[in-house]
């Protein structure tokens, strides 16, 4: 993932940052509890796209 590229995007619900999640290949808003995919090197920012953190991932990002 792109760093610029990473400090410009925000959640589109919330306006709030996003974690870089390597391993998952996923954006993570930790204020809107949602995880967005990457597919083919392009973040899908689509709130209808995106999954819902569990409670044991949403604690592991919130430190």
């Amino acid at each position: 993932m792109d760093k610029k590229l990473l400090d410009i995007l925000v959640c589109p619900v919330t306006k709030s940052s996003l974690i870089y999640d390597k391993k998952k290949q996923e954006l993570v808003s930790v204020a809107a509890r949602l995880a967005y995919s990457i597919k083919d090197d392009i973040p899908v920012m689509l709130e209808t796209e995106a999954r819902e953190l569990s409670p044991e991932e949403y604690e592991r990002f919130k430190s």
